[in-house]
């Protein structure tokens, strides 16, 4: 098939670990025709956005990269926002999509993939949501102006011809049904997924990771990753880590720290000895040290990473949000506060770890395996 990924209201990031990453690997994996058609917006690395050059390239997931700036008849700051881009029906018609995924339902653009399918009643359009209270919509213009008045109009007028809206938790589903006004029966669970590792390739890095890091065998690693805003609570894990006695405690943490955390968290990580700061992780490098670990650890604001670390047999510590209780049957601990956090390391510790991964990567194979998430935009 002939599969097009509409990435004009969410990034595209090359060599990323990200939804629209796994998803495009995977189609053009199958062997689809794939063409990604995205926004210049990316991400810089140190925690901000950058731009790249307009134009088309082979993407780093084996799929054909066209980037499209913003219209030049709206001011800069307003294009971005209402999400307006030049030639994107064109590019539609030049390419045929039979299967359209159009990611983030925010923005102009999605009006535009609804009028192909119009005029191309055999085509699958699909869109999916990533907005949530927690990501969107969180200052009174944003939520009134953008979100509740522009996005849903845009939205409401795609609606009649995109099949289902797939969102990818339970507070996503709850913001597109009373934001932007979408019936529930007409949206659809589609969780974060990522790639299943075999046992024989998770107990492979898992070794080697550790001897990289020269761990005695009787080691317990907690890592935490991402992005450290202080939403992600970085600061309660290690304060939390602290409190724990034992040589053979590690706490690893993957990501970068951002301009409002670095310098407390510097301390804190400078504090312990048993803390080690591993700085951004490539998404391979990434699965090497969730194989190596014993828990992962996310107090805060949800990530991808949760999902990858099931795929990769890590059991989970995660905030107790309502989009986190289907991952109570993988095994996950839910915690709302520092002591709760506590309670959970220190159980950690006494985990059966055998059974612990067992059960992570049963619901992994089940729910979160992207061979399966990435056919489920080619039918009906």
């Amino acid at each position: 098939m002939r599969v097009l990924h509409l990435c004009l209201s969410a990034f595209y990031i090359d060599e990323a670990g990200y939804q629209e990453n796994h998803l495009v690997r995977q189609h053009v994996k199958d062997g689809h025709e794939v063409l990604v058609i995205a926004s210049t917006e990316t991400f810089d690395g140190k925690g901000g956005l950058e731009y790249k050059e307009p134009g088309s390239y082979l993407g780093s997931d084996g799929a054909k990269v066209i980037r499209l700036p913003y219209v030049k008849w709206l001011p800069h700051k307003i294009a971005r926002k209402l999400r307006f881009h030049p030639s994107v029906y064109e590019l539609m018609k030049d390419f045929k999509p039979e299967a359209i995924l159009f990611h983030g339902c925010a923005g102009n653009e999605i009006v535009t993939a609804a009028n192909y399918a119009s005029e191309n009643p055999n085509v699958l359009l699909y869109a999916d949501s990533h907005e949530d209270y927690n990501n969107s919509a969180r200052g009174f213009v944003s939520k009134n102006i953008l979100h509740r008045l522009y996005y849903r109009n845009r939205l409401q007028t795609a609606l009649p011809k995109i099949r289902k809206i797939l969102c990818i938790n339970i507070e996503s589903m709850n913001f597109v049904a009373e934001l932007y006004g979408v019936p529930k029966s007409r949206l659809e669970f589609f969780p974060l997924g990522g790639k299943i590792l075999k046992q024989g390739e998770i107990s492979d890095r898992r070794a080697k990771t550790r001897s990289r890091h020269k761990l005695p065998d009787d080691t317990f690693v907690f890592l935490q990753a991402g992005k450290m805003t202080s939403r992600k609570k970085l600061a309660d894990s290690l304060e939390v880590f602290s409190r724990l006695e034992g040589n053979h405690l590690r706490f690893w943490i993957a990501g970068l720290l951002t301009e409002e955390t670095k310098h407390d968290l510097t301390a804190m990580i400078e504090a312990d000895a048993r803390i080690s700061f591993l700085g951004w992780k490539s998404p391979e490098e990434l699965n090497d040290l969730l194989c190596a670990a014993d828990a992962y650890v996310q107090p805060g604001t949800q990530s991808a990473t949760m999902q990858n670390a099931l795929c990769c047999g890590c059991p989970v510590i995660i905030d107790d949000v309502q989009s986190h209780k289907p991952y109570l049957d993988a095994g996950a601990t839910l915690v709302r506060d520092r002591s709760s956090l506590l309670n959970a390391m220190q159980d950690a510790l006494n985990w059966n770890n055998e059974q612990k991964r067992a059960t992570a990567l049963i619901f992994a194979r089940a729910k979160l395996d992207y061979q399966k998430l990435s056919k489920r935009i080619l039918n009906a």
